[in-house]
């Protein structure tokens, strides 16, 4: 008889753990800055205007984040705890489905692990979150709904409550910011694919086939298109009874005032960027640079030196293993980094800035972990593994300024000032 497979041992336990270290990273000094910094300084009265359905402000953005904001708020109090510790929430929820999607799309422990190091060290997932910004939930969102659709994929027995789940999720991204609109679309459009490629004759109603065994694509396009807007729109619900600025007319007729505020001309400021230098980490923010708190401080947003630019030629390698060798999730990787990427290249919004490469770094990283996997299955195990370790100790080095722990001098920002673009 012949022997069985090896079966994978699901590292669910590794990635709980790095979860959990991450997230105390994370909330330690998290009430530093004690007053608000950076886009603080205007998702908290929004959220305040929440809380007493005063002035509906800040309107340019969908309401979801802003509404976890001040549920932190109204329950921990209007201080930086109650400002933060829900973003830091949604930071760990994320580095934890993120691993969880990794899994399931590939039953690779190596990859696995190796993209929550990348992630929880590639600078972005730390810095958002440790403040109250919108983009976390986005990412939080997204990250959930990838677990959730390969998950269904993978055990196709949990396929109706998993596709649910994705809806849900996708619908509190959009909820959270524009930005997500474009990825939202294409869990759906991937099922189609799959199911149009698998030959049911019966498409809209056959259960048979990928990409979810036993879910009809009219089914699918409730779970993966109808609950998803319904969800987004039920998020706007306190716009309707706010005192101030309600909206009288309609949920259409706000969403034209939305994208009239999103595509308005602003003026120039000095930290704008575009995707060019995203990609090749050229241009960094400092979402603050002060004496705070008894100390000159500073958060810089920046990527990792070093896994954003060899995560460039991995996204080659996987576009090129999606194509050619026709892996899945190696091709997800390449097509998700495009597109959230892609959209920045047509959008219309005059000026943009570095946090708008947050979706698309990420992705990027995850790519970095099947490249690494790959190297580590071709007898590349130091390379593998060493790309680890220098991720790790390139966070180290920058921990200081990206946890706004105090620095020595004033000018203290020139050790990590690499680039002139850095400053």
């Amino acid at each position: 008889m012949s022997r069985a497979p090896d079966q994978p041992i699901d590292p669910i336990r590794w990635c709980a753990a790095l979860t959990l270290a991450f997230w105390a990273l994370v909330l330690w000094n998290l009430a530093i800055p004690s007053g608000p910094y950076f886009d603080e300084i205007h998702y908290l009265p929004a959220a305040r205007d929440l809380l007493d359905l005063s002035t509906f402000s800040n309107r340019e953005h969908p309401l979801f984040g802003k509404e976890i904001i001040a549920v932190g708020m109204a329950i921990f109090g209007d201080n930086p705890w109650g400002w933060r510790f829900l973003p830091s929430a949604a930071g760990a929820l994320a580095l934890f489905a993120i691993m969880r999607t990794v899994w399931f799309g590939t039953l690779d422990r190596f990859a696995t692990i190796a993209a929550g190091i990348l992630v929880a060290s590639g600078f972005h997932l730390f810095v958002h979150s440790r403040i109250a910004m919108l983009d976390i939930f986005m990412i939080a969102g997204l990250a959930v709904a990838a677990w959730q659709f390969a998950a269904a994929m993978r055990e196709p027995e949990t396929g109706r409550r998993r596709l649910i789940a994705t809806g849900i999720a996708l619908g509190l991204a959009m909820a959270s910011k524009w930005n997500a609109l474009v990825i939202a679309a294409l869990p759906g459009l991937a099922f189609l694919v799959l199911r149009w490629f698998a030959g049911r004759r019966r498409l809209l109603l056959s259960r048979r086939g990928m990409p979810v065994p036993g879910i009809t694509l009219a089914e699918a396009s409730v779970w993966l298109g109808v609950l998803p807007l319904a969800v987004y729109a039920a998020t706007f619900l306190p716009g309707y009874f706010y005192s101030i600025n309600p909206m009288s007319e309609g949920i259409v007729a706000h969403h034209r005032l939305m994208l009239d505020l999103q595509t308005q001309v602003l003026q120039p400021h000095p930290y704008q960027s575009t995707w060019p230098e995203w990609v090749m980490n050229w241009r960094a923010i400092w979402y603050l640079y002060e004496p705070v708190d008894g100390a000159q401080r500073g958060v810089i947003l920046i990527g990792n030196p070093l896994t954003m630019l060899l995560g460039l030629p991995a996204l080659l390698w996987c576009m090129w293993q999606g194509i050619a060798a026709r892996r899945p999730m190696h091709a997800a990787a390449a097509l998700l980094y495009a597109v959230s990427l892609g959209f920045w290249m047509v959008a219309a919004k005059p000026v943009q800035f570095y946090y708008h490469y947050f979706l698309p770094s990420t992705v990027m990283l995850v790519g970095l972990a099947l490249t690494l996997s790959d190297l580590r299955e071709a007898g590349w195990r130091r390379v593998a593994t060493g790309v680890l370790v220098a991720s790790v100790l390139l966070f180290a080095y920058f921990y200081e300024v990206l946890a706004a722990e105090s620095l020595a001098r004033t000018n203290s920002f020139l050790t990590w000032a690499w680039l002139s673009g850095w400053v």
